[in-house]
C-alpha cells in the first residue's frame, strides 16, 4: 500500500512537471480515467471484509506472568483456576460427564488485573493464548465483524495445532463493546452481527472439540452486556474482580516491591493501609513513582517518605508550579482544617494526612485511612460522609462569613450521596422507585438531608473554633500534616472526638 501510494506522488509529480513543460495537455483524459477508476477500485477493497488491509487482531504472549505474580484476588484466582481445570482434566470430566465450561468473565473496575487473570490462565494451562480487544470488531461495513469473529476462533485452533497443545484460550477486553444489548444500534446491523456470530462460534464449542477454546471476557460495565451472551452454556462462570481490601493491597505492594531496593524503615504494611480504594495498577504506579522520586534525590535506596508522597502524587498529580496569595492560602488551610477536624469527629483515627500544598486542580485534600472497611454503608455512615463533605465550606463561612468555589466538589458529592440516601430507602420516603419518583419531591428531601447535615457540622465546628484557627495557622505554616500529627494537636487543643451520630 505504501509502495502504490509512493508511486502514484512521484507519478504525479513528474506528470505536473510535463504539465507545465506543455507535453502532458494530451493526457488529462487518460489521467482523469486512471483517478476515477483507483477510486472506485479503493472502495471496493474497503467494503471487501476479507480484504488484508483490515488491521489484524491483536496476537500477544501471555509473558511470565503466572497466577503466583498476581496478589489481591484469591477469590478470583481459585474460581479461575477451577474452571482451567477442566482443560488438563479432560480425562476425568469425561468419565463425571461434566460439561467443560465455555467462558469466564471477569467483572471488575479498571486496575484490579483482569488482563493478568487471563494471562495467568494461559500459563497455568500451558495453551495458546490469543488477546484482542472489543472495539477491534466494529466497523460501518457490514459483515466485517462477523468476519473476525470467525477468523479469531480459526486462528486460536491453528495456533494450538501449530504449538502442539490441545486447548487455546482467547481473551476479549472491552467485551461491552462486541457484546452490548442488541437492538440498542438502530442505524445499523453490525454490532447484531458480530454479536450473532460470537454466540454462534461459543455455541460450538463441545467437548468433542480436538481443540478445546475457553474464551475469556473482561469489562467493567457488565450491565450493557446481552443476556444471551451471559447465560450458562456461554459464560458459564462470572467472576468479580473487585479491589483490594488491606490485605490484598499488601500483598500486592510486597509484590511490586521485590525487585525495588528498599531501606529497613519501610513499613509497606502503613503504605497499604493508606491505600484505601487503590487499584493494583494505583499502587503498581505508587511504588514505580516512589523510585522515581528517590532517583531524583539521588538516592540508592527507597524509603518511607518517598512511598508516602508517591501516594500523593498518585492520587492528585505533581505539585502544581503557581504559587497561591497568603489570603488564599490561609482560606484553603481553614477550609481543609475543617474537613480534618469533622473527619476525626464523625470517625476517629481515620485521617491519613491533610496538606495544602496544590497538586494537580486540588489546592489542598485530605486522605482517609479507614480503620474498617465496609460494603454495606448505614444512613448515619452515609451522613457523616456528608457532613465531611460540607465541613470545608462551613469552615470557611465561620471564618470569613462566607464560602468559595472551592467547595463546588464537595458539594456534587454531597448531592450523590443524598440521592443514594433516597433511592436506597433510607430517607423519610421509605422505599421509592427512581424512575417514577418526581423531581420535586427528590430535591425537595434532598435538600433536607443537606441541610440537616449542615447544621449538625455547623454546631460541631462553631464549639471547636479556636482549634480550627490554631489547626489552620499550623497547616499554613507547615502545609502538610500526618494523621498522627493531626490527632496531637487536636489532643492539645481538647477537640471533642467521639464517634456518637452527628445527624
Amino acid at each position: 500500500m505504501k509502495a502504490m501510494e509512493l508511486g502514484i506522488g512521484i507519478g504525479t509529480g513528474f506528470l505536473v512537471y510535463l504539465f507545465f513543460l506543455g507535453w502532458a495537455q494530451s493526457l488529462l483524459p487518460i489521467l482523469l480515467l486512471i483517478g476515477v477508476l483507483i477510486y472506485f477500485s479503493h472502495s471496493v477493497g474497503l467494503k471487501n471484509p476479507n480484504n488484508k488491509k483490515f488491521k489484524p487482531l491483536t496476537e500477544k504472549t501471555s509473558g511470565n506472568i503466572s497466577f503466583k505474580d498476581i496478589g489481591g484476588q484469591e477469590v478470583a484466582k481459585r474460581e479461575v483456576i477451577e474452571a482451567l481445570d477442566f482443560a488438563e482434566k479432560r480425562g476425568l470430566i469425561k468419565s463425571l460427564g461434566i460439561r467443560p465450561l465455555r467462558g469466564i468473565l471477569l467483572v471488575g473496575p479498571p486496575g484490579t488485573g483482569k488482563t493478568l487473570l487471563a494471562k495467568g490462565a494461559a500459563n497455568y494451562t500451558g495453551s495458546a493464548f490469543l488477546s484482542t480487544s472489543g472495539s477491534e470488531f466494529i466497523e460501518m461495513y457490514a459483515g466485517v465483524g462477523a468476519s473476525r469473529v470467525r477468523d479469531l476462533f480459526k486462528r486460536a485452533r491453528e495456533a494450538a495445532k501449530e504449538a502442539g497443545k490441545n486447548s487455546a484460550i482467547i481473551f476479549i477486553d472491552e467485551l461491552e463493546v462486541l457484546g452490548g444489548k442488541r437492538g440498542r444500534h438502530t442505524s445499523h446491523l453490525e454490532y447484531d452481527q458480530t454479536l450473532n456470530q460470537l454466540l454462534v462460534e461459543m455455541d460450538g464449542l463441545g467437548t468433542d472439540d480436538q481443540i478445546q477454546i475457553l474464551l475469556i471476557g473482561a469489562t467493567n460495565r457488565a450491565d450493557l452486556l446481552d443476556d444471551a451472551l451471559l447465560r450458562p452454556g456461554r459464560f458459564d462462570r462470572h467472576v468479580q474482580v473487585d479491589l483490594p481490601d488491606k490485605e490484598g493491597r499488601l500483598e500486592i505492594l510486597k509484590l511490586h516491591a521485590r525487585n525495588k531496593p528498599l531501606t529497613d524503615d519501610v513499613d509497606l504494611e502503613v503504605i497499604a493501609k493508606e491505600t484505601f480504594g487503590f487499584s493494583g495498577a494505583h499502587l503498581e504506579n505508587v511504588t514505580n513513582e516512589a523510585a522515581i522520586l528517590a532517583m531524583r534525590e539521588q538516592k540508592t535506596q527507597i524509603e518511607q517518605k518517598h512511598l508516602v508522597e508517591a501516594i500523593d502524587k498518585v492520587m492528585l498529580g505533581e505539585k502544581a508550579q503557581h504559587k497561591v496569595s497568603t489570603d488564599e492560602k490561609r482560606r484553603v488551610a481553614i477550609h481543609e482544617a475543617g474537613h480534618a477536624l469533622m473527619n476525626e469527629y464523625v470517625r476517629p483515627d481515620s485521617v491519613g494526612s491533610v496538606t495544602i500544598s496544590p497538586r494537580g486542580k486540588a489546592l489542598g485534600f485530605v486522605r482517609q485511612t479507614p480503620a474498617e472497611e465496609t460494603l454495606l454503608h448505614t444512613t448515619d455512615y452515609l451522613k457523616g460522609q456528608i457532613n465531611i463533605l460540607l465541613a470545608g465550606a462551613i469552615a470557611e463561612e465561620l471564618i470569613y462569613g462566607n464560602r468559595s468555589t472551592g467547595a463546588r466538589n464537595d458539594f456534587e458529592k454531597s448531592l450523590e450521596l443524598a440521592q443514594l440516601i433516597v433511592y436506597s430507602g433510607l430517607s423519610t420516603l421509605g422505599i421509592v422507585s427512581e424512575s417514577s419518583l418526581p423531581k420535586e419531591k427528590l430535591h425537595n428531601t434532598v435538600s433536607e438531608i443537606l441541610r440537616q447535615c449542615e447544621e449538625s457540622t455547623r454546631s460541631v465546628l462553631n464549639s471547636s473554633i479556636l482549634t480550627l484557627n490554631n489547626l489552620a495557622d499550623i497547616l499554613t505554616d507547615r502545609e502538610k500534616l500526618s494523621g498522627d500529627e493531626l490527632r496531637a494537636i487536636l489532643a492539645e487543643g481538647a477537640f471533642p472526638v467521639t464517634n456518637e451520630k452527628t445527624s
